[in-house]
């Protein structure tokens, strides 16, 4: 599981435009406005070769406002969450009640905080930096986080607390996870799977509230399926019992083999199910979408097919991921799951030997030359597979800005029909080499 870094401080210091800079996306909202983000937002981030998940939150101030409690609630929560937790202040205003006030609730984690004095973008607020010993928090880190500048140091002083992160055990079973907004029936998928009640099954959504291990064999073999509560839509994770779910879901996904979504087929593909799928595609798991409730639908011999079409059309990143429909209340086609997942663990392990690599690569082109892009053309060397879960190959080109972007996605293709890798993400790396 990732280690996690929480972002947290008084209103409009700049936490969001640092989380944008770090994570070099703009996921957050920004604007000059206080208050303006509410919940919290997850994002994975990397540094020096150190990933991290990086937590946004509200802004935290003693005036009672609308909303101010909630904003509290969830930047506890992140405090709770975090191994690492990063403590923004302006340093245009000085030290403030507001940042004793946070600095007073962070004395209380018992967690490494490191201090950026952020909108440090001109020598003239240098000297203001020293103020800010005062709040007890170490030493202040100048940033700017409009401009970039400092954010290397403030993140070399982040990875130095960091814990370690431990090795995964490989035990011989296969994990797999089951994701998906509340309600979709995961439990009950469970369950069915498991052959005996071993979570709770509910019509209230929500009802599973952390992630559930548990260890099975069929067929010979060794697995461990988690179950996990639902993930909700952003700005829907107030209540204290909810608190964890998405963070305890995400590490389900990160420390699973394989990631079974799971729909719902009586209320369709909805937006909450796209959030789901943000997760998902960010995580490169193995990946296989799951209908459940299949039983619950008028249905014809078309049915099936629409179904496909509507899930590759919302879920277009996922097109690797192969699509089985069950009903777990009836534990029907529950028996199509298996063989899938033990096809998808055998692509996202699947080593290929370079000299096929190699035949495949040099079909590819021959069958597609390149064409000029950037003022220049792409010439591939050879290619290598440096990793596996998920399978990771390294082509060696004459300079990677001669690749544009629809060659990069055909090689891919090509790689894929050639070598079975359904139900996996595969990626491409590109290094230059004269």
């Amino acid at each position: 599981m990732l280690p996690r870094v929480a972002i947290v401080g008084r209103p409009n210091v700049g936490k969001s435009t640092l989380f944008n800079r770090i994570i070099g996306q703009r996921l957050s909202i920004t604007d000059d406005q206080p208050g303006v983000t509410r919940d919290r937002i997850y994002a994975k981030a990397e540094w020096l070769g150190v990933g991290f998940n990086l937590i946004d939150t509200g802004g935290i101030e003693i005036k009672d406002a609308p909303f101010l409690e909630e904003i509290k609630q969830q930047a506890q929560i992140a405090m709770d969450e975090a191994d690492v937790i990063i403590c923004v202040v302006d340093c245009r205003n000085g030290v403030t009640d507001n940042d004793e006030y946070v600095a007073k609730l962070l004395y209380k984690t018992d967690k490494p905080i490191v201090l950026a004095v952020n909108k440090v973008d001109d020598k003239k607020f240098v000297d203001m930096l020293y103020e800010f010993y005062a709040l007890g928090l170490g030493e202040p880190i100048a940033v700017s986080s409009n401009h970039g500048i400092g954010v290397g140091d403030l993140l070399d002083a982040v990875i130095k607390v960091l814990p370690k992160k431990e090795e995964p055990k490989h035990d011989g079973h296969l994990r797999f996870s089951l994701i998906g907004r509340p309600n979709v029936g995961k439990s009950s998928l469970t369950n069915v799977i498991l052959g005996q009640e071993r979570v709770i099954v509910s019509d209230i959504a929500g009802t599973t509230r952390d992630s559930i291990d548990t260890e099975f064999t069929r067929d010979g073999k060794k697995y461990v399926v988690i179950d996990t509560a639902g993930i909700r839509k952003r700005g829907k994770i107030y209540e204290n019992a909810e608190k964890y779910s998405v963070i305890r879901s995400l590490d389900a996904i990160d420390r699973s083999d394989i990631v079974l979504l799971v729909l719902n087929a009586e209320e369709g593909i909805i937006e909450q199910d796209k959030n789901v799928y943000q997760y998902v595609e960010e995580a490169s798991k193995a990946t296989i979408i799951v209908v459940n409730k299949w039983d619950t639908i008028d249905k014809n011999e078309k049915t099936m097919q629409e179904w496909v079409d509507k899930i590759r059309r919302e879920f277009k990143f996922l097109s690797f991921a192969p699509i089985v429909f069950v009903s777990a209340k009836d534990n029907k086609r529950i028996h199509t799951i298996f063989p899938v997942i033990d096809k998808c663990f055998e692509a996202y392990n699947r080593r290929v030997s370079t000299s096929v690599l190699n035949d495949v690569l040099a079909d590819a082109v021959a069958m597609n030359p390149t064409s000029e892009f950037n003022h220049g053309k792409a010439k591939f060397l050879y290619a290598a597979q440096v990793a596996v879960m998920p399978p990771t190959f390294t082509l060696f080109v004459n300079d990677p800005n001669f690749v544009h972007f629809s060659y990069h996605r055909y090689l891919e293709n090509q790689f894929r029909k050639a070598f079975d890798f359904d139900g996996t993400p595969i990626k491409l790396l590109l290094r230059k080499r004269d």
